[in-house]
């Protein structure tokens, strides 16, 4: 693949300016593919600043980022001038330890955490991984307590704890969020699924149904916080009304009276239960989950909002 002088001297540019440098598809706050929100992902629990650039509105950089590394796909990350990799290599390396080196941070935490497996949700993970051979069962839980459990090859740079029979891998920065927690197997209206309920929580969260958070923001009477990741967000947008967890932050909600009502939402109604315990666990007390999350929204309040 030629690359031509003009384009290169733009890369070339790009990569003079800045030491990190994150060619991807879209932004860092709102990355629009699965591997370019995987690598921000990793980069953001690493570094307060990166510079990114978004492929999809630039055709000359796309193609020519592709020519000028010899790397056929995106994301591509450089550091100091240099080919680091795309999204596999990125996460390979942070959890070895070796992108904390190369950024000049502390190695991670390598410490297993303690968590709990009921029987239900042991017996359900059995019977869900039982034709899985050669795979893992690895959780990622991310900066907003989304988790996620998904079935990919082991690392040797995996955290891996047995609990209840069942092994479960994690990166470093999931492993510390990992600490205390209990993998449940609930029931909802939604269908049935693993549940994760985080240390500290109060039991004072409270069940909100999209009906219900429809009339209260109507009434402007809740306070409602969106707790998805960027490619969720993406897909399908959150309410006008919606505070972002992902681009606000925990401390921000956190500085908000501890008597403000508080709904929070995610994809299904599951994920936003764990960010509301931990609200609740902090002194807040009207904390609410929404059950179903945007996708309930969706198919009981407003069917123009994408389901996914």
């Amino acid at each position: 693949m030629s690359l031509e002088s003009a384009t290169r001297d733009r890369i070339e540019t790009l990569l003079k300016d800045h030491r990190v440098v994150l060619f991807m598809k879209g932004t860092r706050y709102q990355p629009m593919c699965g591997f370019s929100a995987a690598a921000t992902n990793t980069l953001n629990e690493l570094l307060p600043d990166y510079h990114t650039v978004n492929v999809l509105e630039d055709q000359e950089i796309r193609e020519g980022i592709k020519a000028f590394g010899n790397w056929p796909t995106i994301p591509q990350l450089y550091v100091d001038g240099e080919l680091v990799g795309g999204a596999d290599i990125i996460r390979q390396m942070y959890g070895s330890g070796e992108l904390h080196q190369l950024f000049g941070v502390s190695a991670p935490d390598r410490t297993p955490p303690e968590i709990t497996i009921t029987d239900k949700a042991a017996d359900a993970i059995r019977s869900g991984t039982a034709n899985a051979q050669g795979l893992a069962l690895h959780l990622e839980i991310g900066p907003d307590h989304s988790a996620g459990f998904q079935l990919a090859p082991a690392s040797e740079h995996d955290i891996v704890v047995t609990a209840n029979g069942i092994e479960v891998h994690f990166d470093p920065a999931s492993a510390q969020r990992a600490k205390g927690i209990v993998i449940d197997w609930v029931s909802t209206m939604q269908g049935e699924g693993l549940s994760l309920k985080f240390p500290g929580a109060a039991g004072g969260v409270q069940s909100m149904s999209v009906q219900e958070l429809k009339n209260r923001l109507a009434a402007g009477n809740i306070t409602l916080v969106d707790t998805r990741p960027a490619q969720g967000r993406a897909i399908a947008a959150p309410l006008p009304q919606a505070r972002i967890l992902e681009e606000e932050g925990h401390a921000a909600l956190a500085n908000l009276p501890k008597d403000t009502p508080i709904a929070f939402m995610c994809h299904h109604g599951i994920s936003s239960r764990g960010v509301a315990e931990q609200f609740a666990a902090h002194g807040f007390t009207q904390v609410y989950s929404v059950d179903g999350g945007i996708d309930a929204w969706a198919a009981e309040i407003d069917a123009s909002v994408p389901r996914y």
